[in-house]
Parts: C-alpha cells; sequence; structure tokens
C-alpha cells in the first residue's frame, strides 16, 4: 500500500497537459474543487465526471496508474462514509439505535461524499502527476507574485511546498526499506485486526523520523554550501510565458465552471 501512494510523483508522457503552464494546472486544480463540492444532481455529476475522463485521457497517464493511489485513502473512505451514513438524522428514517440513524439524506450523503473524496485525490492527484516539483513551484510562486508587495514571502513559501512534494517519495520509499527490514527481523505488518496493524506500525516511525531530519538537515547543508539566500534577486533559466493553449485551456476552464454554477442554480432538486 506504500509504494500505491501516487501524490508528489511525476509521471513523464509527451501530452497537451504535461505542456501547459504550471499555473494553468494550479488554477483549472482550483476550479476543479470548487466544482467538486458545488455540484448537484445527476448532470453536475455528469459534468464533473465528463471533465475528468477527458483530463485523464489527453494527459497520457495510465488511469490504473492513477487509480492505484485511491487504496491509501480507502480506511479515511470508510471512515467519512460511515460517519455520513449513521450521523445524518434528517430524511426518511430505516434504522435508529441510540445516536445512530440510518436515513436516506445519510445514503445519500455517504455515497455523495464518498465520491467527491474519490475524484478529489483522483483530480490533484493528475496535477502532480503531469507537473514537475521545480514547474510547480515556479508556477506557484508567480501566481502568488502580487503578495511580494504586502510583504508575504511567496518565494520562501513555494520552495517549501516543493521540498515537501519532493519527499513524499522519497519518505514512503524509505518507509518501504525500513518496513522490508523488520519484516526480515520477523516483524509482521500484515496480520491481525485494525488496532493491532496500527501498533505494529508504530516501530517504523522513530526510525522514519530519524531519517526524514536527516535528510533534511543534509538539504540545508547543500543549500547553504551553494550559498542559496532567497528569492530575493533570483533569475530563471527557463521564465514562464503562457501560450495558445494556455489560453485556450484558461477558456475552457471558465466556461466549464460556468456550466456548473448554471447547473447548480438550475436544477430544482437537491444532492
Amino acid at each position: 500500500m506504500i509504494r500505491d501512494i501516487t501524490l508528489g510523483q511525476y509521471y513523464p508522457a509527451d501530452s497537451v497537459v504535461h505542456k501547459l503552464d504550471p499555473r494553468v494546472k494550479l488554477f483549472a486544480t482550483l476550479i476543479y474543487i470548487i466544482a467538486l463540492f458545488s455540484f448537484r444532481g445527476i448532470l453536475g455529476f455528469a459534468l464533473i465526471t465528463g471533465m475528468l475522463i477527458f483530463m485523464i485521457s489527453i494527459s497520457k497517464v495510465p488511469f490504473h496508474y492513477i487509480v492505484k493511489g485511491l487504496k491509501a485513502i480507502v480506511i479515511l473512505l470508510i471512515i467519512t462514509a460511515t460517519f455520513n451514513l449513521v450521523f445524518t438524522p434528517t430524511g426518511t428514517e430505516y434504522w435508529h439505535w441510540g445516536p445512530f440513524h440510518l436515513t436516506s439524506d445519510g445514503i445519500q450523503n455517504a455515497v455523495l461524499m464518498t465520491i467527491r473524496l474519490i475524484y478529489l485525490i483522483i483530480g490533484t492527484s493528475l496535477m502532480t502527476l503531469t507537473t514537475t516539483p521545480n514547474q510547480l513551484t515556479d508556477g506557484l510562486e508567480k501566481a502568488l507574485s502580487p503578495l511580494n508587495r504586502i510583504h508575504v514571502p511567496v518565494h520562501a513559501v513555494a520552495m517549501m511546498m516543493s521540498i515537501a512534494l519532493r519527499f513524499i517519495p522519497i519518505l514512503i520509499e524509505e518507509t518501504d526499506k525500513i518496513m522490508k527490514a523488520q519484516m526480515a527481523r520477523g516483524a509482521d505488518f500484515d496480520h491481525g485486526n485494525l488496532i493491532q496493524k496500527a501498533k505494529g506500525m508504530v516501530p517504523l516511525l522513530i526510525p522514519l523520523f530519524v531519517s526524514a531530519f536527516r535528510r533534511a538537515d543534509d538539504l540545508a547543508m547543500a543549500m547553504e554550501a551553494r550559498c542559496y539566500s532567497g528569492g530575493q534577486g533570483r533569475t530563471k533559466m527557463k521564465p514562464l510565458k503562457y501560450g495558445k493553449n494556455d489560453h485556450l485551456a484558461y477558456l475552457i476552464l471558465l466556461l466549464f465552471l460556468a456550466v456548473v454554477i448554471v447547473a447548480r442554480i438550475l436544477l430544482p432538486f437537491p444532492m
């Protein structure tokens, strides 16, 4: 399951999505999240699904590679669905025991929230899979550059986010190595109930934290050795410039958001 986490990883491919400006992909992700938590009914669901399928198809990232990242959040999906299922007292009641209720609204909320979380992971993973950490840093810094006027350390924020994304696959690999080393010494991570599995993961935390702090210290030393002093006065080897496809992507995204908003307003039934 550790190897199935795709967030922060980059999948190289020659596609239109890979060639888009990172600012466009950041804006697209924001619009997608807004639309995802705003849609209503079957029409809204169809619009979100259609846009997601279209983006995956033109990104040339294998669908199974994107979907395997969902394995890491199965427990979160189950907990979210369960809480929505039994703690929603409104709607037609089918079962009741103490504080727990099984109602029509609870079933609807559980299904809807599960779909939204799945789509959220797929959509955000698609952005990181088609954008290198360097491009993501440059795009975020450029997009937030107006905040420099009010003395917000935009470059530092973008650098921290870039380093965090870079560390995700590294720490995943490190965790996998520690697990294999402990399994070779008799540790069991696959058997037992949920509580036993959670207790079995505790011995991983100390070596993982030690490794993370060591890597962070090595990175800080390397940046100091190269006289890194922040974003003041720094230039880019490849400055970001918008192209025709970027402007077209912005237009498509705005039209998509407008259609989702109109569909939400005009739908006669909630969902």
